[in-house]
């Protein structure tokens, strides 16, 4: 039963790190829980992170 616990808590931490990236919370959360949490990790340091429209602006102005 801990061990249950200890996994859905290490999955929802590293949803919120995927918060601006690209799959977002929900997408690393569902990620970890159905692989595994370092499986979620793996993909959450792999992947890039979302431009946000002000800084897509700015860069375009210059």
């Amino acid at each position: 039963m801990m061990i249950s616990v200890i996994y859905v808590v290490v999955s929802l931490f590293i949803g919120f790190l995927g918060i601006r990236k690209k799959l977002g919370f929900w997408g690393y959360f569902f990620g970890s829980l159905l692989f595994t949490p370092f499986i979620g990790a793996v993909l959450l340091c792999a992947s890039d992170t979302v431009k946000r429209k002000e800084s897509i602006k700015k860069q375009s102005s210059l």
